[in-house]
């Protein structure tokens, strides 16, 4: 038993070596100064897509220097107000990519070439591709600092590496990137499915959450079970490394029937263009009704992820009558760490006494065509593919709500949603919006177009919806000056703008009539202006600021201050 142990236990390590020898393991460096503490891992499960770096812990704040890992050009600079906020590209010349973001700021010399640029386009948000000359740089050369910019939800630097050709993220783990990581994986939670009408798990065709025993040496054993026909395993596992309890993602997860591997995946690199498919890699209806993401170990129709291999059958097992199965579940982490879990199986056929019933409808989609309904002033659109299989789509419209199904259905695209809004007023019609209604009632605006006399928004959530109303103008307050002030010893003009309907569609600010730069934070509402900017001639200033809504609601803002310098 100890040597099947050793051998199963070389045998990843010998994977994990064979993955590194692929890629460099001494031409980068790691980005940060401090000792790396991860608050997430590549490839980890997000929504609607894999994480495609690492997320490095910057001690709780901002401003720490970020620097390059190796030399190379900065040849890409991207500033969003969500995504990755401010983030730097740098491609090297050993055929990789790096990517750093959620930055605060920049690097001076890097600051000025994009500042030159925003008040040339007069623009905050911005995206630049410098030519490989223009701005060069060397390995451990300050590039930028830490920030919490985009969608970040917390102080951290997102780092990728990419294949420079594919644009492919690769694991950053894999490059010798220092970080410390003895803690085995953790299983959670485990489910058995049922994978079709002549099959089932202990009498039932609805997924089976199994009954966990954690041994001595944390490996796992399940309470035995009694099945017969197709059937699948999944699993709800994470990962956590030193110095931190954040649950991470996993490397690599395999699966044995028997001692023969039947399933494996590995986040070793995958194309972003792929990374929507995750909804087919977990138990989605979980993930939607439960917010559990438990991982399917066995692949569905439609699924074109490329990490599977080495998989029989894609995972599923047949239990024949009267026999005997071992399901052993294995979770990996780069470092070779591992923990198992144990399935003993009897196969035993016997009646179903909970069955997967499909609920009937009156709309019967195939997914490989073009899917219409319409009723009064409503029409819903739905391309081909939109969904992964052929489903009894059921549809109301009742009391103004469009109800389209329910959102436990993962859509592979884009479906249209319109209103004809001809019978409102015109000064109505200005003001209306297209809006999704949460489980407790709450609208949240769905981005909407206008064509002639109708309202549409493309979306791939399903749920319900229904057109509102926004007439209230955004709020803008300032937050560390009043009108008439002198502001010669500030640094920094900071204004607070806030639209609790629609949102904040666009701003624009000027002093003395000229654009002026105004960083703008959606998740504190804050505009930022520098004054190191702008040299000042003359003592008195206007400020002006106009702030518009996403059904133009629009509010002014005008000051006067002074400032001698």
């Amino acid at each position: 038993m100890r040597i099947k142990h050793l051998l199963v236990v070389f045998f990843f390590i010998s994977l994990t070596f064979s993955a590194q020898e692929k890629y460099p393991q001494h031409d980068f460096r790691k980005p940060l100064d401090i000792p790396l503490v991860l608050a997430g891992t590549f490839g980890e499960l997000r929504s609607n897509h894999f994480h495609s770096g690492i997320d490095i812990k910057t001690l709780g704040k901002e401003g720490l220097p970020v620097y390059v890992a190796g030399d190379g050009y900065v040849s890409r600079i991207k500033i969003k107000l969500f995504g990755y906020g401010k983030a730097l590209y740098v491609t090297h010349s050993n055929g990789f990519t790096t990517v750093y973001a959620h930055l605060k700021k920049f690097a001076p010399k890097i600051e000025a070439y994009v500042k030159k640029q925003q008040y040339k386009k007069e623009s905050y948000t911005i995206q630049l591709f410098p030519k490989k000359g223009e701005l060069q740089l060397k390995k451990g050369e300050i590039i930028a600092y830490s920030g919490n910019t985009g969608g970040s939800s917390a102080p951290h630097l997102h780092f990728e590496i990419r294949n420079t050709k594919s644009e492919k993220p690769i694991n950053p783990l894999l490059f010798g990137i220092p970080v410390k990581d003895s803690i085995k994986p953790n299983i959670s939670n485990a489910y058995l499915y049922s994978l079709d009408d002549q099959s089932e798990v202990n009498q039932s065709q609805i997924p089976v959450k199994l009954e966990l025993t954690k041994l001595k040496n944390g490996d796992l054993k399940a309470k035995p079970i009694e099945a017969f026909g197709s059937i699948g395993v999944g699993v709800k596992s994470f990962d956590r490394l030193n110095g931190a309890s954040n649950k991470n993602g996993l490397y690599n997860l395999e699966v044995y029937l028997n001692n023969q591997k039947i399933y494996n995946h590995c986040l070793e690199t995958f194309s972003f263009s792929e990374s929507k498919y995750i909804n087919l890699l977990i138990d989605y209806p979980r993930y939607a009704n439960k917010h559990e993401r438990v991982q399917r170990c066995f692949v569905v129709p439609n699924n074109k992820l490329s990490i599977y291999g080495d998989l029989v059958n894609s995972g599923e097992m047949y239990i024949q009558d009267g026999m005997q199965y071992t399901i052993k579940v294995v979770a990996s982490d780069v470092k070779g760490n591992k923990t198992t879990l144990t399935v003993p199986v009897k196969g035993k056929s016997q009646p179903v006494l909970i069955k997967n019933t499909i609920k009937k409808t009156d709309h019967f989609f195939k997914r490989e065509v073009f899917n219409k309904i319409s009723k009064d002033n409503v029409t819903v659109a739905f391309p081909k593919y939109s969904f992964y299989d052929d489903i009894y789509f059921d549809f109301k419209y009742e009391n103004g709500i469009v109800h389209l199904h329910d959102n436990s259905v993962p859509l592979n695209k884009n479906f249209t949603l319109s209103f004809d809004v001809s019978a409102y007023p015109l000064k109505e019609q200005e003001k209306l919006f297209i809006a999704r209604i949460s489980k407790r009632g709450k609208l949240s605006y769905a981005y909407t177009r206008r064509k002639e006399n109708k309202l549409y928004t493309l979306s791939k959530s399903l749920g319900d919806y229904t057109l509102a109303s926004d007439t209230e103008k955004p709020m803008i307050k300032p937050m560390n000056f009043k009108n008439g002030q002198w502001l010669t010893s500030k640094k920094h003009l900071n204004v607070y703008i806030k639209d609790d309907l629609t949102g904040i569609k666009s701003y624009r600010a000027t002093i003395d009539g000229k654009w002026i730069l105004m960083e703008y934070e959606p998740k504190t509402g804050l505009l930022s202006y520098d004054f190191s900017d702008k040299k000042f001639t003359t003592a008195k200033h206007v400020l002006k600021i106009v702030v518009k809504d996403q059904v133009k609601n629009t509010n002014v803002y005008i000051a006067t201050f002074y400032r001698k310098k």
